[in-house]
């Protein structure tokens, strides 16, 4: 095939066209074709392609972050109703609002069971003070004397009460002591009680912030 065969060819009588020329003429046709189509569709195509390969691998992602959220979701669930549980035994440690007079009466009981002399015993109700809204904290300011036998059979005598009270700003200090006479420790504290709110009380004080 050389170039005589293209000049002289009668583009009217393509059937009577050398079959060299015609395969040739047939082979840029289809790659001018197959070109066009790449342009126009299969490249627009295949760039859709890779969106949706993007998103898939995106998809399994979250797939399998799910998929494992969703397999610890038994095991938290039972965590859950065992702090549930935890929380409703802590609660019911803590006083109602008709039980904090009878605890704060067994505070002042436990001075006197100790051997201790009270001098000072004050409920701070002014000192009121209301935690995440499911507790209330009252202070109880306290001034005993007696000996540290005493001390430390009224500190044993409110850590064994059914109730929970806690102990704060403790401070014993002791006179000069004088030659052949055994002086009192004086206690200073504060005993921290920790009242419960039920459903309606905890409701009320969410109306008021």
């Amino acid at each position: 095939m050389n170039k005589e065969d293209f000049s002289n060819l009668d583009p009217k009588n393509f059937g009577n066209w050398p079959i060299p020329v015609k395969a040739v003429i047939i082979i840029v046709l289809c790659v001018a074709v197959l070109s066009t189509g790449y342009w126009f569709d299969t490249q627009n195509q295949m760039a859709s392609l890779v969106q949706f390969q993007t998103k898939e691998g995106e998809l399994k992602k979250t797939f399998e972050k799910k998929q494992k959220q969703a397999a610890t979701l038994p095991k938290l669930k039972e965590q859950q109703a065992q702090i549930d549980s935890i929380l409703k035994e802590l609660l019911r440690k803590l006083p109602s609002d008709a039980q904090v007079d009878d605890l704060i009466r067994d505070i002042a009981q436990a001075v006197l069971r100790s051997g201790l002399k009270q001098e000072l015993f004050k409920p701070n109700y002014g000192g009121k003070k209301t935690e995440k809204g499911i507790y209330v904290k009252l202070p109880i300011t306290l001034r005993v004397k007696g000996d540290y036998h005493a001390i430390g059979k009224f500190v044993s005598d409110v850590a064994a009460m059914h109730r929970i009270v806690t102990l704060h700003n403790v401070s014993i200090t002791a006179p000069a002591s004088k030659k052949g006479i055994r002086s009192s420790l004086t206690l200073n504290m504060t005993a921290q009680i920790y009242q419960y709110l039920d459903e309606q009380q905890q409701k009320k004080g969410k109306k008021k912030r």
